[in-house]
């Protein structure tokens, strides 16, 4: 993270929300010079994109949708804030990592925009995953929904920054390579916004999920560098939808 001269931090959170969410912004909102010092704001990118959702919900709870029905406009609405960026990116490391046989095919076949069943498998499963957890969440009433869309939003892209920083890159191109090497001061604040988000759900929600999101961030390093060497733009993507799957579970669990 860069100084905190207002400005600079503006430009940061601008920087994330134009390149993780398809959000118009201001053409007055300078570029960030350093994205890769700017990944402490991905959390706030997240907690815009959940509020979005959050949103959404609440409305069509409001309107007297059931709650799958609500569950399903409130996805569509972060999918829609997204570009499902991180969805493509979990199909297409579910091809990889499914369908390849060596480390060079696996990430020929995710850099390939076309879509396996593999890739069709992980994006029905982390796609039903979500909506089960919403729909549960959203049956008990609007605010235990919304609090949880706010907190995996933001503690799953939390959990980037980090990644990209202790797992280095399976190849030179691509978007996270060309991001560049993380500062450890913006790994670690993506990190505390992360918690604090978390903290919307009560102080044992937060520890248990900070625990389970852990967890799954070094599965996910194990696996990514023993199938391809590294980690790339489609496993932050996986690493993303799994963390929003890991917080909402959990949701169901303590926010009920």
């Amino acid at each position: 993270m860069r100084s905190p001269d207002p400005r600079a931090l503006v430009s940061d959170i601008a920087a994330c929300i134009g390149f993780y969410t398809r959000i118009p912004l201001p053409a007055s909102v300078p570029p960030s010079p350093d994205f890769a010092a700017a990944q402490w704001a991905t959390p706030i990118a997240g907690a815009v994109v959940g509020a979005i959702g959050g949103l959404v919900l609440a409305a069509a709870l409001w309107l007297g949708l059931p709650p799958e029905a609500t569950a399903v406009t409130a996805m569509a609405a972060t999918l829609l804030a997204t570009g499902a960026l991180h969805e493509d990116g979990a199909a297409d490391t579910g091809d990889g990592f499914g369908g390849g046989a060596t480390r060079e095919r696996k990430l020929e076949i995710m850099k390939d925009s076309r879509n396996g069943s593999y890739g069709v498998a992980a994006l029905v499963l982390v796609l039903l995953a979500r909506w089960s957890a919403l729909a549960t969440l959203a049956a008990a009433g609007a605010w235990p929904a919304v609090i949880a869309l706010a907190a995996a939003h933001a503690a799953a892209r939390a959990l980037m920054p980090a990644f990209m920083r202790h797992v280095a890159p399976a190849r030179s191109d691509g978007l996270s390579a060309g991001v560049g090497q993380i500062p450890p001061n913006s790994a670690n604040i993506a990190l505390a916004l992360g918690f604090v988000a978390l903290l919307l759900g009560g102080i044992p929600f937060a520890i248990v999920t900070a625990i389970a999101l852990a967890l799954w961030f070094l599965a996910l390093r194990r696996l990514c560098e023993r199938q391809i060497g590294g980690q790339t733009g489609d496993v932050l993507g996986a690493l993303e939808q799994g963390g929003e799957i890991v917080v909402l579970f959990i949701a169901c669990v303590f926010l009920l």
